[in-house]
Protein backbone atom coordinates (compact mmCIF):
# COMPACT_ATOMS: atom_id res chain seq x y z
CA UNK A 1 0.00 0.00 0.00
CA UNK A 2 1.53 3.31 -1.20
CA UNK A 3 1.20 6.50 1.48
CA UNK A 4 -1.00 9.29 0.30
CA UNK A 5 -1.07 12.30 2.79
CA UNK A 6 -4.22 11.40 3.74
CA UNK A 7 -3.37 7.93 4.69
CA UNK A 8 -0.46 9.08 6.77
CA UNK A 9 -0.61 8.37 10.43
CA UNK A 10 -1.73 11.46 12.66
CA UNK A 11 1.38 11.13 14.23
CA UNK A 12 4.38 10.40 11.86
CA UNK A 13 6.71 12.96 11.81
CA UNK A 14 6.64 13.04 15.65
CA UNK A 15 6.33 9.36 16.89
CA UNK A 16 9.38 7.17 17.25
CA UNK A 17 7.34 4.16 15.95
CA UNK A 18 7.49 4.92 12.29
CA UNK A 19 10.13 6.46 10.41
CA UNK A 20 9.32 5.47 6.48
CA UNK A 21 5.61 5.74 6.30
CA UNK A 22 5.50 8.06 3.85
CA UNK A 23 7.86 6.04 1.30
CA UNK A 24 6.11 4.80 -1.81
CA UNK A 25 6.17 0.84 -1.53
CA UNK A 26 8.80 0.68 -4.09
CA UNK A 27 11.14 2.99 -2.10
CA UNK A 28 10.20 2.00 1.27
CA UNK A 29 10.71 -2.24 0.57
CA UNK A 30 14.29 -1.36 -1.10
CA UNK A 31 15.76 1.26 1.60
CA UNK A 32 14.57 -2.11 3.49
CA UNK A 33 16.58 -4.25 1.39
CA UNK A 34 19.46 -1.64 1.71
CA UNK A 35 19.93 -2.64 5.19
CA UNK A 36 21.10 -5.78 4.74
CA UNK A 37 23.00 -5.44 1.74
CA UNK A 38 24.81 -2.26 3.87
CA UNK A 39 25.25 -4.29 6.69
CA UNK A 40 26.92 -7.31 4.85
CA UNK A 41 28.82 -5.04 2.54
CA UNK A 42 30.22 -3.38 5.45
CA UNK A 43 31.43 -6.98 6.92
CA UNK A 44 32.29 -8.09 3.43
CA UNK A 45 30.13 -10.83 3.38
CA UNK A 46 29.24 -11.55 -0.35
CA UNK A 47 25.47 -12.92 -0.15
CA UNK A 48 22.45 -12.95 -2.41
CA UNK A 49 20.04 -10.93 -0.41
CA UNK A 50 16.19 -11.62 -1.72
CA UNK A 51 13.56 -9.39 -2.22
CA UNK A 52 11.79 -8.06 1.59
CA UNK A 53 9.10 -9.72 2.00
CA UNK A 54 6.49 -7.47 3.43
CA UNK A 55 3.66 -8.13 5.92
CA UNK A 56 0.60 -6.24 6.45
CA UNK A 57 -0.35 -3.07 8.65
CA UNK A 58 -1.98 -3.68 11.70
CA UNK A 59 -0.95 -7.09 12.40
CA UNK A 60 1.51 -6.44 15.25
CA UNK A 61 0.65 -8.39 18.21
CA UNK A 62 2.78 -7.12 20.73
CA UNK A 63 3.71 -3.75 21.81
CA UNK A 64 5.82 -1.67 24.37
CA UNK A 65 4.32 1.39 25.39
CA UNK A 66 5.48 4.35 28.03
CA UNK A 67 2.19 5.90 30.21
CA UNK A 68 2.45 9.34 31.86
CA UNK A 69 0.09 11.06 34.27
CA UNK A 70 0.33 14.67 34.05
CA UNK A 71 -2.46 17.53 34.84
CA UNK A 72 -4.64 14.64 35.35
CA UNK A 73 -4.53 13.22 32.20
CA UNK A 74 -2.93 9.78 31.55
CA UNK A 75 -1.09 9.60 27.87
CA UNK A 76 0.02 6.45 26.27
CA UNK A 77 2.40 5.50 23.45
CA UNK A 78 5.90 5.92 21.83
CA UNK A 79 8.33 8.37 22.71
CA UNK A 80 9.12 11.01 20.06
CA UNK A 81 11.52 10.71 17.20
CA UNK A 82 14.78 11.03 19.21
CA UNK A 83 13.42 12.73 21.78
CA UNK A 84 12.02 11.43 25.78
CA UNK A 85 9.19 13.26 25.13
CA UNK A 86 6.18 10.81 25.17
CA UNK A 87 3.75 11.12 21.92
CA UNK A 88 -0.11 10.03 23.53
CA UNK A 89 -0.98 7.85 20.86
CA UNK A 90 -4.76 8.01 19.03
CA UNK A 91 -4.02 6.32 16.48
CA UNK A 92 -1.54 3.36 15.04
CA UNK A 93 -1.70 1.75 12.11
CA UNK A 94 0.96 -0.91 13.02
CA UNK A 95 -1.25 -2.40 16.09
CA UNK A 96 -3.85 -5.04 15.83
CA UNK A 97 -7.16 -3.34 16.15
CA UNK A 98 -7.57 -5.01 19.67
CA UNK A 99 -4.84 -4.51 21.13
CA UNK A 100 -5.21 -0.64 20.09
CA UNK A 101 -8.80 -0.35 21.83
CA UNK A 102 -7.04 -1.70 24.80
CA UNK A 103 -4.75 1.10 24.92
CA UNK A 104 -7.60 3.39 24.07
CA UNK A 105 -9.01 1.97 27.14
CA UNK A 106 -6.23 1.70 29.38
CA UNK A 107 -5.86 5.44 29.07
CA UNK A 108 -8.63 6.44 30.53
CA UNK A 109 -8.70 4.04 33.19
CA UNK A 110 -4.94 3.90 34.40
CA UNK A 111 -5.26 7.63 35.50
CA UNK A 112 -7.53 5.96 38.61
CA UNK A 113 -4.44 4.59 39.85
CA UNK A 114 -2.10 6.50 39.00
CA UNK A 115 -0.88 9.99 40.69
CA UNK A 116 0.16 13.17 38.67
CA UNK A 117 4.22 12.66 37.71
CA UNK A 118 3.77 8.71 37.81
CA UNK A 119 5.37 6.99 34.64
CA UNK A 120 5.33 3.32 33.92
CA UNK A 121 5.98 0.83 30.93
CA UNK A 122 2.94 -1.37 29.65
CA UNK A 123 3.69 -4.36 27.85
CA UNK A 124 0.53 -6.35 25.95
CA UNK A 125 0.43 -9.27 24.07
CA UNK A 126 -2.91 -10.38 21.59
CA UNK A 127 -3.46 -14.06 23.05
CA UNK A 128 -5.70 -16.53 21.81
CA UNK A 129 -8.48 -15.95 24.79
CA UNK A 130 -7.65 -12.07 25.57
CA UNK A 131 -4.82 -9.47 26.23
CA UNK A 132 -2.03 -10.05 28.62
CA UNK A 133 -0.90 -7.03 30.45
CA UNK A 134 2.37 -6.27 32.36
CA UNK A 135 2.86 -3.06 34.40
CA UNK A 136 6.06 -2.05 35.50
CA UNK A 137 6.44 1.45 37.53
CA UNK A 138 5.81 2.91 40.79
CA UNK A 139 2.27 1.14 41.29
CA UNK A 140 2.09 -0.71 44.33
CA UNK A 141 0.23 -3.87 44.83
CA UNK A 142 -2.84 -3.06 47.37
CA UNK A 143 -6.48 -4.59 47.25
CA UNK A 144 -7.62 -0.97 46.10
CA UNK A 145 -5.56 -1.32 42.79
CA UNK A 146 -6.68 -4.61 42.02
CA UNK A 147 -10.23 -4.18 43.06
CA UNK A 148 -9.49 -1.21 40.03
CA UNK A 149 -8.38 -4.08 37.41
CA UNK A 150 -11.38 -6.31 38.41
CA UNK A 151 -13.53 -3.44 37.83
CA UNK A 152 -12.19 -3.02 33.94
CA UNK A 153 -10.54 -6.14 32.57
CA UNK A 154 -13.30 -7.84 31.15
CA UNK A 155 -14.43 -4.82 29.53
CA UNK A 156 -11.00 -4.33 27.95
CA UNK A 157 -10.68 -7.76 27.08
CA UNK A 158 -7.72 -8.47 29.49
CA UNK A 159 -7.27 -11.86 30.64
CA UNK A 160 -3.88 -11.49 32.91
CA UNK A 161 -2.26 -8.61 34.51
CA UNK A 162 0.76 -8.29 36.21
CA UNK A 163 2.45 -5.68 38.08
CA UNK A 164 6.24 -5.56 38.50
CA UNK A 165 6.59 -9.28 37.71
CA UNK A 166 3.80 -10.15 40.54
CA UNK A 167 0.65 -11.79 39.33
CA UNK A 168 -2.32 -9.08 40.03
CA UNK A 169 -5.01 -10.58 38.39
CA UNK A 170 -5.84 -13.39 36.59
CA UNK A 171 -9.45 -13.54 35.26
CA UNK A 172 -7.96 -16.63 32.39
CA UNK A 173 -4.99 -18.14 31.64
CA UNK A 174 -3.52 -16.77 28.47
CA UNK A 175 -3.63 -19.35 25.93
CA UNK A 176 -1.48 -19.18 22.78
CA UNK A 177 -1.07 -21.23 19.38
CA UNK A 178 2.42 -21.40 18.01
CA UNK A 179 2.82 -23.63 15.28
CA UNK A 180 0.30 -26.65 15.86
CA UNK A 181 0.82 -26.70 19.67
CA UNK A 182 -1.11 -24.45 22.60
CA UNK A 183 0.65 -22.82 25.13
CA UNK A 184 0.24 -21.13 28.16
CA UNK A 185 2.99 -17.84 27.73
CA UNK A 186 4.53 -16.51 30.91
CA UNK A 187 4.11 -12.37 31.78
CA UNK A 188 6.30 -10.51 29.46
CA UNK A 189 7.58 -13.18 27.76
CA UNK A 190 9.23 -12.60 23.91
CA UNK A 191 6.62 -13.22 21.27
CA UNK A 192 7.69 -12.56 17.43
CA UNK A 193 5.79 -9.41 16.55
CA UNK A 194 3.23 -10.74 13.67
CA UNK A 195 1.40 -13.78 13.59
CA UNK A 196 1.90 -13.91 10.11
CA UNK A 197 6.10 -13.16 10.43
CA UNK A 198 6.34 -15.77 13.08
CA UNK A 199 4.22 -18.66 10.07
CA UNK A 200 6.22 -17.08 7.11
CA UNK A 201 10.03 -17.24 9.24
CA UNK A 202 8.82 -21.32 11.08
CA UNK A 203 8.37 -21.80 7.25
CA UNK A 204 11.79 -20.79 6.20
CA UNK A 205 13.70 -22.08 9.34
CA UNK A 206 11.99 -25.92 8.45
CA UNK A 207 12.79 -25.64 4.63
CA UNK A 208 16.44 -24.48 6.17
CA UNK A 209 16.84 -27.57 8.46
CA UNK A 210 16.53 -29.80 4.81
CA UNK A 211 16.79 -33.49 6.71
CA UNK A 212 18.45 -33.03 9.51
CA UNK A 213 17.07 -35.25 12.57
CA UNK A 214 19.07 -33.94 15.66
CA UNK A 215 18.22 -30.32 15.80
CA UNK A 216 19.73 -27.93 18.67
CA UNK A 217 17.30 -24.60 19.34
CA UNK A 218 19.49 -21.97 20.49
CA UNK A 219 18.00 -18.70 21.95
CA UNK A 220 14.59 -21.13 21.58
CA UNK A 221 12.10 -18.97 23.86
CA UNK A 222 8.88 -20.58 24.01
CA UNK A 223 9.37 -22.26 21.30
CA UNK A 224 8.66 -20.42 18.04
CA UNK A 225 11.42 -22.97 16.13
CA UNK A 226 11.26 -25.89 18.33
CA UNK A 227 7.87 -27.36 17.54
CA UNK A 228 8.04 -26.88 13.67
CA UNK A 229 11.40 -28.42 13.78
CA UNK A 230 9.75 -31.38 16.26
CA UNK A 231 7.70 -32.38 13.64
CA UNK A 232 10.11 -34.21 11.93
CA UNK A 233 13.39 -33.92 14.49
CA UNK A 234 14.23 -34.57 18.13
CA UNK A 235 14.96 -31.38 19.42
CA UNK A 236 17.06 -29.76 22.15
CA UNK A 237 16.04 -26.60 23.35
CA UNK A 238 18.38 -23.89 24.54
CA UNK A 239 17.48 -20.48 26.53
CA UNK A 240 18.53 -18.58 29.67
CA UNK A 241 14.73 -17.60 30.11
CA UNK A 242 13.47 -20.48 32.88
CA UNK A 243 9.81 -19.80 32.31
CA UNK A 244 9.95 -19.62 28.47
CA UNK A 245 11.42 -23.09 28.82
CA UNK A 246 8.46 -24.18 31.55
CA UNK A 247 6.16 -23.04 28.76
CA UNK A 248 8.07 -24.74 26.06
CA UNK A 249 7.74 -28.53 27.65
CA UNK A 250 4.28 -27.48 28.87
CA UNK A 251 3.57 -27.31 25.16
CA UNK A 252 4.94 -30.41 24.07
CA UNK A 253 3.38 -32.55 26.90
CA UNK A 254 0.21 -31.86 25.48
CA UNK A 255 1.05 -31.44 21.97
CA UNK A 256 0.58 -34.38 19.49
CA UNK A 257 2.85 -36.35 16.92
CA UNK A 258 5.84 -34.22 17.86
CA UNK A 259 9.44 -36.09 18.03
CA UNK A 260 11.58 -35.78 21.59
CA UNK A 261 12.01 -32.82 22.86
CA UNK A 262 14.42 -31.31 25.67
CA UNK A 263 15.06 -28.44 27.48
CA UNK A 264 18.30 -26.95 29.01
CA UNK A 265 18.52 -23.58 30.63
CA UNK A 266 21.66 -21.59 29.75
CA UNK A 267 22.93 -18.84 28.99
CA UNK A 268 24.22 -18.97 25.91
CA UNK A 269 26.19 -15.00 25.45
CA UNK A 270 28.24 -16.04 29.05
CA UNK A 271 28.13 -20.16 28.80
CA UNK A 272 27.64 -21.18 24.39
CA UNK A 273 27.24 -24.97 23.68
CA UNK A 274 30.76 -26.10 23.37
CA UNK A 275 31.98 -27.63 20.18
CA UNK A 276 31.83 -30.93 20.93
CA UNK A 277 28.01 -30.68 22.49
CA UNK A 278 27.47 -29.13 19.33
CA UNK A 279 28.93 -32.34 17.29
CA UNK A 280 26.12 -34.34 18.91
CA UNK A 281 23.55 -32.78 16.27
CA UNK A 282 22.97 -32.46 12.40
CA UNK A 283 21.18 -29.05 12.29
CA UNK A 284 21.18 -25.77 14.42
CA UNK A 285 18.21 -23.36 14.40
CA UNK A 286 19.62 -19.74 16.50
CA UNK A 287 17.61 -16.72 16.83
CA UNK A 288 19.65 -14.45 19.19
CA UNK A 289 19.21 -11.01 20.74
CA UNK A 290 19.81 -8.29 18.65
CA UNK A 291 23.71 -8.10 19.82
CA UNK A 292 23.65 -11.17 18.16
CA UNK A 293 25.44 -14.92 19.16
CA UNK A 294 29.23 -13.98 18.85
CA UNK A 295 30.47 -16.80 21.75
CA UNK A 296 28.13 -19.05 20.28
CA UNK A 297 28.99 -18.28 16.71
CA UNK A 298 33.27 -19.48 17.51
CA UNK A 299 31.66 -23.10 18.47
CA UNK A 300 29.52 -23.20 15.57
CA UNK A 301 32.17 -21.88 13.37
CA UNK A 302 34.65 -25.12 15.88
CA UNK A 303 32.24 -27.57 15.36
CA UNK A 304 31.65 -30.34 13.01
CA UNK A 305 28.25 -28.76 12.33
CA UNK A 306 27.47 -28.65 8.51
CA UNK A 307 24.23 -26.51 8.80
CA UNK A 308 23.11 -23.47 10.64
CA UNK A 309 19.91 -21.55 10.26
CA UNK A 310 20.11 -17.91 11.74
CA UNK A 311 17.45 -16.01 12.25
CA UNK A 312 18.25 -12.39 13.35
CA UNK A 313 16.53 -8.99 14.39
CA UNK A 314 19.53 -6.85 13.52
CA UNK A 315 21.81 -6.77 10.13
CA UNK A 316 24.82 -5.79 11.74
CA UNK A 317 25.24 -8.62 14.30
CA UNK A 318 24.29 -11.09 11.74
CA UNK A 319 26.65 -9.28 9.11
CA UNK A 320 29.26 -10.10 11.60
CA UNK A 321 28.19 -12.90 13.05
CA UNK A 322 28.23 -13.90 9.27
CA UNK A 323 31.20 -13.37 8.42
CA UNK A 324 32.95 -15.72 11.31
CA UNK A 325 31.18 -18.71 9.98
CA UNK A 326 32.07 -17.99 6.17
CA UNK A 327 36.00 -17.91 7.35
CA UNK A 328 35.53 -21.22 8.98
CA UNK A 329 34.15 -22.58 5.60
CA UNK A 330 30.18 -21.97 5.80
CA UNK A 331 28.52 -21.40 2.46
CA UNK A 332 26.35 -18.18 3.19
CA UNK A 333 22.17 -19.00 1.16
CA UNK A 334 20.00 -16.79 0.19
CA UNK A 335 19.54 -14.07 2.68
CA UNK A 336 15.91 -13.79 3.11
CA UNK A 337 14.39 -10.67 4.81
CA UNK A 338 10.86 -10.64 6.13
CA UNK A 339 9.40 -6.51 7.41
CA UNK A 340 8.23 -7.65 11.30
CA UNK A 341 8.74 -4.23 12.00
CA UNK A 342 6.70 -2.06 9.79
CA UNK A 343 7.92 1.32 8.84
CA UNK A 344 10.57 1.23 11.18
CA UNK A 345 14.27 0.99 10.37
CA UNK A 346 14.72 -2.54 11.68
CA UNK A 347 13.97 -5.92 9.45
CA UNK A 348 14.24 -9.48 9.78
CA UNK A 349 16.40 -12.02 7.89
CA UNK A 350 16.45 -15.70 7.46
CA UNK A 351 19.92 -17.48 6.06
CA UNK A 352 20.89 -20.81 5.82
CA UNK A 353 24.73 -21.49 6.40
CA UNK A 354 26.25 -25.17 4.72
CA UNK A 355 29.55 -26.53 4.48
CA UNK A 356 30.52 -29.98 3.35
Amino acid sequence: MDPTPSSLCPHFGVCGGCLWQDLDGKTYLARKRDLVTAALKHHDVHAEVAEVEPIAPFSRRRASLKAEKRADKVAIGFHGRASHTLVDMRACQILEPGLFDCVAGLRERLGRVLRNGDKIELYLAACANGIDLALRGPLAHSPTVTAEFARWATLLGVVRITLNGRLALLMSTPRLAIARVWIEPPPEVFLQPTRAGEERLQHLVSDGLGKARRIADLFSGCGTFTYVAAERASVHAVDSDRAALEALADGVRHGQGLKPVTCEVRNLAKLPLAAMELNRFDGVVLDPPRSGALAQIESLAASKLKRVVYVSCNPASFARDARRLVASGFAIGLVQPVDQFLWSDHIETVTVFTRP
